[in-house]
This record gives C-alpha cells, structure tokens and sequence, in this order.
C-alpha cells in the first residue's frame, strides 16, 4: 500500500450568480499549483491549490488539503472537502 500525493488546481465560475466548481487541472508541485492557481484566479472568479494525498493502489483518500485559495471560492467548500 503506497501512498501517492497529488497537487491539484481547482477552478471555480459563477453560474447563475452562483459559485460552482470548474475544470480542476493536476500540477507537479506544491509551489507549481499555488502559482497556477493564482495565475488562474486573475481571469477567473477563483481557485484553490489543493493538496490530495491517496492509496495509489485502492484510490482511497487519506487526506485533502487546501493550500491556498485566491479570488472568490465558496463559503462551504472546506466542508465539502470533508464531506466528500
């Protein structure tokens, strides 16, 4: 059992005056999702850099990070993180 750490951009749009989830991209690193995430949030409502860390054989989510968030991100997407 390995465990595999993935860094992840998520993007955020507004639909219908609503925050809601966009394109998620995969970056190489802690400091390279941080920087695209911030580049992103510049042309989009807003991102958060995300920090994943999983079984690499089962898939089985050990632990979700948010390592930065710019621009606007909702209210209740930490919890979601938890919850889900």
């Amino acid at each position: 059992m390995g465990m595999k750490t993935t860094f992840v951009v998520q993007t955020f749009e507004l639909h219908r005056k609503r925050l809601r989830p966009g394109a998620r991209d995969v970056a190489p690193t802690e400091s390279g999702a941080l920087k695209r995430a911030e580049a992103i949030a510049g042309r989009m409502p807003g991102a958060a850099a995300l920090r994943i860390v999983a079984d690499d054989e089962t898939g089985e989510l050990e632990s979700v990070a948010i390592l930065g968030q710019f621009g606007e991100i909702p209210d209740d997407f930490a919890e979601s993180l938890q919850g889900g």
